[in-house]
């Protein structure tokens, strides 16, 4: 009987155990992107991503400002956009209060505001509320409609910050035309957005932008998604729009794959396509996202060129973008 009762007591601390541990649940089969798409992102509070000399002053220097900080409140009202922060300032003194964020803590500091020749007031900052930008949609999971693109994060070029998500927008795209990459010089797809929105950005990560798909599912194939021991050095295939909104395939060689800490540049390739290198003298902005196809699995995206070598770039393990989309 107490051996029973041992056995009963030993299944029941095992199920504790058990039961708290995450299951990621992103799907075996998922939609593989390739689509050029449009991004806008719109930041918690207003990012600080310069400051100007008034009257032979640094006025916003002076009162402790740096770049980079989040201001999130002005004289006890809260703001999001520089829209809210212009029409607070307009109806103040000559001396605001400002809340903000450094380093994920809060702070506070009085500003002393100067008028210009137009009688306007003037605060020495220049700030920013949203980012827009084009890059590539990598997969969508037909059974959770969670998206992910990029496999990297968006950061605000002045500050160096990556932006926090107050809400975002995912759009579909048209490319209209390359430049193409050369040794130190990155090239870019130039591309315009189309207004219908196709997905919500809920975040913006080291490992990508992730959020919820809008529109009805694509009807194109699934691939299987590929774990990371079945990944091998040779031959893949990248997808990738270049010209309006077409999908092509170019293929690639991978020179090496590894873990690193970060769970970011996993994949290290050539590109080996003529055609490819033709348009585009190598891996250019825009193509971060496009998704990475072996041995009809879908192993990786495109994240990042190597500047003095555009012809090689870097890839993330898919897997690691559908974990971090699952966070």
């Amino acid at each position: 009987m107490i051996l029973k009762n041992f056995k009963k007591t030993m299944i029941i601390i095992l199920t504790s155990f058990i039961m708290p541990i995450s299951i990621l649940a992103y799907s075996d089969y998922i939609i593989v992107g390739g689509e050029n798409v449009g991004i806008e992102i719109k930041s918690k509070g207003v990012m600080v991503v310069g400051l100007y000399e008034i009257n032979g002053k640094y006025i916003a220097s002076e009162s402790g400002i740096k770049v980079g900080d989040i201001i999130t409140s002005i004289n006890n009202n809260k703001i999001s956009t520089i829209d809210e922060m212009t029409k607070i300032i307009s109806n103040s003194e000559n001396k605001i209060e400002i809340e903000f964020i450094r380093d994920g803590k809060t702070d506070h500091t009085k500003l002393n505001l100067i008028k210009d020749e137009n009688n306007v007031y003037k605060t020495g900052l220049y700030v920013k509320d949203e980012i827009k930008g084009i890059g590539t949609l990598t997969f969508i999971d037909p059974n959770t409609k969670l998206f992910g693109a990029l496999g990297h994060e968006i950061i605000e070029k002045a500050t160096g910050e990556i932006l926090e998500v107050k809400d975002g927008k995912l759009y579909n795209s048209t490319v209209t035309n390359i430049e193409p990459s050369r040794d130190g010089n990155p090239g870019e797809k130039n591309a315009t957005f189309k207004e219908t929105t196709i997905g919500n950005i809920l975040e913006n990560t080291n490992k990508g932008i992730f959020g919820i798909y809008q529109e009805k599912l694509p009807e194109k194939k699934l691939y299987k998604v590929a774990h990371k021991e079945e990944i091998k050095i040779g031959e893949a295939k990248i997808l990738t729009v270049l010209k309006n909104e077409e999908i092509k395939e170019y293929t690639i060689n991978i020179l090496k794959i590894t873990e690193t800490k970060d769970k970011t540049k996993n994949l290290l390739f050539e590109i080996t396509d003529e055609n490819l290198l033709e348009q585009t003298g190598g891996i250019i902005q825009g193509m971060s996202g496009s998704p990475i196809i072996q041995d009809d699995k879908i192993i990786g995206a495109v994240t990042h060129v190597v500047v003095d070598s555009p012809t090689k770039g870097y890839g993330i393990f898919i897997t690691n973008m559908l974990e971090e989309a699952e966070n």
